[in-house]
């Protein structure tokens, strides 16, 4: 029998339903909603299911949707049709660029069980594939009443999640991971924390974003751009959260003196922040330009890299990459390393990366990855690779190596998924 706490929450989920609407007209006026698919977030679906077997992905936001476009490769390459669910715009238009021929792209319905039960009877998969640690309540519960088996991928539960997992709610997460047909951990660690919550088989298979390609970019705007900042120095400040601009600020200060020609890359990890972060380097006494005003790279010393995915494009531009979401203790956790170091980027972070802290540990051990706590420390490490083009360069090919040593995640995985699949006919 389910607990009690889980229980209630499915019946609080299906009474406060109805009152999405304000929920969904708040978010959309934030720019967080897709104003022609609304309904999606209700279940109600605006595509047709395939024909044949259909394998459902769910990823959160850009990252987990991104680490699943192998996979779906994979899927569509053995006749499997694929919808794949993700819950922001961001990730919904890079899908839109993205996605194999025959796949389709859903907005995740609100976790109401009278939603998700709309969705499973329009769709109807004959798999569930659940991306790292999306443990929506009346998802999993949906999709195990319509015998749909139920497969965790790439999966994580960090040990700060595991402890507020076992000391607050152990009955509710384990009736969850109950019904979870199998969990694909990441690592060995996530493996034993999902064990130990309750989950009947967890198997290893590795990370799936280091499988993942490494982001593209548009090659002649690629020469055309490099052509601009020629004989500068250039480094970008990459999925940056409020706060750390201001210290992105600070360090391209320090470094202007001896660095005169420098130019410094803003990609905020929500490009709507770009006419706020301006605003904040203006009052640095700072020039800037943003991109998502038809801007280039001129004499400004700051450029604001405001739109979707072009990430790819300045990794390029730029031989040092700093990681945000790391600097600050209460929001920090840390961006995912692996597509700059694929791109072989020497890469530095802050010291709050626990959310992919193997990764960094892994990259920081290799020599491709270092900490820097403030501004100060910070241009300390940029004025050393600026200086020293050599531990620049290997630094990099580190990074590079490091991530390309852990491949193989899915391959792993493509196996042990095999027997939920459904043998298409085609």
């Amino acid at each position: 029998m389910a607990p009690a706490s889980l229980v209630a929450y499915r019946l609080a989920a299906r009474i406060l339903a109805p009152l999405s609407g304000p929920l969904l007209s708040f978010r959309r006026a934030r720019g967080k909603e897709d104003p022609e698919r609304l309904a999606e977030r209700r279940g109600f679906p605006s595509r047709e299911r395939p024909e044949g077997p259909l394998v459902w992905l769910h990823g959160a936001s850009v990252g987990e949707s991104l680490s699943l476009l192998p996979l779906i490769e994979r899927l569509s390459q053995a006749g499997q049709a694929a919808v794949i669910t993700t819950g922001t715009v961001t990730s919904a238009r890079l899908l839109a660029e993205r996605l194999p021929a025959g796949a389709l792209h859903q907005y995740a319905p609100l976790d109401a069980p009278q939603y998700m039960r709309r969705f499973m009877k329009h769709w109807r998969p004959n798999a569930a594939l659940i991306a790292e640690s999306e443990l929506w309540p009346n998802m999993i519960l949906e999709a195990s009443a319509a015998e749909t088996p139920i497969i965790l991928v790439n999966a994580r539960l960090s040990e700060r999640s595991y402890l507020r997992w076992k000391a607050r709610a152990p009955g509710f997460a384990g009736a969850l991971l109950a019904r979870v047909d199998l969990a694909l951990a990441q690592s060995k660690a996530d493996a034993e924390r999902f064990a130990l919550l309750g989950a009947p088989r967890v198997e290893c298979a590795g990370n799936l974003k280091f499988d993942a390609p490494a982001p593209p970019a548009d090659m002649r705007e690629l020469a055309m751009l490099s052509g601009r900042i020629a004989g500068r120095r250039v480094w970008i400040a990459a999925s940056t959260h409020e706060g750390e601009e201001a210290v992105v600020a600070d360090t391209h200060r320090r470094l202007a003196s001896r660095f005169p020609e420098l130019l410094t890359l803003i990609a905020p990890r929500h490009p709507s922040r770009g006419p706020e972060i301006a605003e904040t380097l203006r009052g640095f006494g700072l020039t800037c330009a943003l991109r998502s005003q038809g801007a280039e790279p001129g004499a400004e010393a700051i450029y604001i890299c405001d739109t979707i995915g072009d990430l790819g494009l300045f990794y390029r531009l730029a031989g040092v990459v700093f990681l945000g979401k790391s600097l600050n203790k209460e929001a920090g956790g840390g961006q995912n390393p692996i597509e700059p170091a694929k791109l072989a980027s020497a890469i530095l972070h802050g010291p709050y990366v626990h959310n992919f802290a193997d990764v960094y540990s892994l990259l920081d051990a290799a020599g491709g990855a270092a900490p820097a706590r403030d501004a100060g420390e910070l241009a300390e490490a940029l004025t050393t690779l600026f200086d020293d083009g050599g531990k620049l360069r290997a630094m990099a090919r580190a990074a590079s190596q490091a991530v390309e040593s852990q491949t193989g995640a899915l391959e792993r995985t493509i196996r042990a998924i095999a027997p939920y699949l459904v043998e298409s006919k085609t």
